[in-house]
């Protein structure tokens, strides 16, 4: 007689956080704005502001967009600024920076509005791997906002988690 599989990990108590889940849906974009400043370095302003009016603001609709410049130009504050108040009515986001720094703020966001009462005195475990591209420190805000709140925070999977908290 065959014995049966008890499936512990199904059967525990164990809370899953999948970051993953949480991902805002849109298309990132970076825009970098040295093909609008002289020889890429140099910004004059009313070139600049033509440059600003011909653009066809509407392709980021629904986008999350980084906006940066490629070359080592000094680029005064305002010239960002106009940019982003043209963004406004079609990006879902506007930042400075990269990539990770767009992702970063959007998971801030997110994870500083988050109902955590679901994991008031569990045993969590964050789902470690992602097949998008979730900035680390987007782990290190959730386990911030979880500590205070869980008994006990693992990193990974059920089957191989990592102890990362316990509540004394």
């Amino acid at each position: 007689m065959q014995e049966e599989i008890i499936n512990r990990v199904a059967n525990s108590k164990l809370i899953t956080i999948d970051i993953e889940d949480l991902y805002p849906k849109g298309e990132r974009v970076t825009f970098d704005i040295s093909p609008w400043l002289l020889e890429g370095i140099v910004l004059k302003e009313t070139d600049f502001r033509k440059a600003v009016d011909a653009h066809d603001w509407s392709q980021y609709k629904d986008t999350f967009v980084a906006l940066h410049c490629s070359t080592d130009a000094i680029i005064p504050g305002w010239a960002y600024l106009l940019l982003s108040v043209h963004l406004a009515p079609f990006a879902k986001k506007v930042v400075i920076g990269n990539i990770n720094l767009l992702e970063t703020i959007l998971f801030s966001e997110i994870l500083n509005t988050l109902d955590l009462t679901t994991y008031q005195n569990k045993t969590v475990i964050i789902k470690g791997c992602a097949e998008k591209s979730i900035p680390e420190n987007a782990y290190i805000m959730l386990a911030s906002r979880l500590q205070p709140i869980t008994q006990k925070i693992m990193y990974g999977e059920a089957c191989s988690a990592v102890p990362l908290y316990r509540k004394k």
